[in-house]
């Protein structure tokens, strides 16, 4: 037998391996979630070797993706198809879809993993589904084009943004109702809470900055701009310790980090064009940018803060998803 011959032989077993440990119930291996918004699927990658292991389909446009509390389950809002669509991760299928009313973009789950809560955009409201019945327990009205959704740590509040109003709707997560609405930056798309829980951060897309909510008294404390205000931030992921925030800046292809407590950007770092969505391993290692105009996920080494690979994946990917 040759050398290439081996090695080809070798790389394919490897390949089998990380295949068998991904989906295999009991294995422990981590994976990437990617929702691509184009082709209808979910690319999933090996964190390990940073190469999609797997293509899922799912319904039409999948953006927005949550992880069950037990990292068995992946919901995923399929806009076109109003619905969330159920994706069992040992086997890498999606095994169900549950209405979610009109248009959801970006979905989180009660800490019971019970409950979905979803952005419903074209209608202008935001949704809580029971995930067992798959019943609708209430759909609010807040502000026009809702995306970013967040909920406390103790599940008793959820934060919602509107686009076009320029709002936060600060609902109970329980009812429904609407407690409070708090003015931010232009266009906000995304909620982050602290890993503390004690602080909302919202980004503002036109505003080219973020807002900062105080969770006890729903009340804005701070708001600050990243870098020149004109990077467009989407998204954001906190360090596992909270002492770094890192934002995808869609317009400036980048990624910005941002001190906590100082609140004031550090350094930036460069990726593929427009990222959106953005993804942290437990560690704090690895930071993961989905490029929706590359079609790829950069890989970023935190300690570096240096693209150390870029995976291609799906046309528009979305959002990202690290099952540990």
């Amino acid at each position: 037998m040759t050398q290439p011959t081996r090695r080809r032989r070798a790389a394919a077993l490897t390949a089998l391996l990380i295949l068998l440990g991904a989906f295999g119930a009991s294995s422990r291996e981590p994976l990437l979630y990617v929702s691509n918004e184009i082709p209808n699927t979910i690319s999933v990658v090996s964190p390990r070797t940073n190469a999609v292991i797997a293509t899922v389909p799912v319904g039409k446009r999948p953006r927005g993706m949550a992880l069950s509390p037990d990292r068995r389950t992946v919901y995923v809002a399929l806009g076109q198809d109003d619905a969330l669509g159920v994706v069992d991760v040992a086997s890498g299928q999606m095994t169900r879809t549950i209405p979610a009313n009109r248009d959801p973009e970006l979905v989180v789950l009660s800490p019971d993993g019970k409950v979905a809560y979803v952005s419903n955009e074209e209608i202008a409201h935001a949704s809580a589904i029971d995930i067992a019945s798959g019943k609708t327990l209430f759909s609010t009205p807040v502000g026009v084009e809702p995306e970013g959704v967040g909920i406390t740590r103790d599940g008793t509040k959820l934060y919602v943004t509107a686009e076009t109003n320029s709002t936060v709707s600060v609902l109970d997560a329980k009812t429904g109702r609407l407690l409070k609405t708090l003015h931010v930056g232009d266009n906000p798309r995304t909620v982050t809470l602290t890993p503390d829980g004690t602080r909302a951060w919202v980004s503002a897309e036109a505003g080219g900055n973020v807002t900062v909510i105080d969770v006890a008294t729903d009340s804005v404390v701070a708001q600050f701009s990243i870098r020149d205000g004109k990077t467009k931030p989407v998204r954001i992921a906190f360090s596992p310790d909270g002492r770094l925030a890192y934002v995808t800046e869609g317009a400036a292809a980048s990624v910005s980090v941002v001190d906590v407590a100082r609140q004031a950007v550090i350094d930036s770092i460069v990726v593929g064009r427009r990222p959106w969505g953005i993804a942290l391993s437990p560690d704090g290692g690895r930071l993961y940018t989905a490029d929706g105009r590359s079609n790829s996920v950069s890989v970023i080494d935190t300690k570096t803060r240096k693209v150390i690979a870029a995976v291609p994946v799906g046309e528009r990917p979305n959002d990202l998803l690290y099952i540990p």
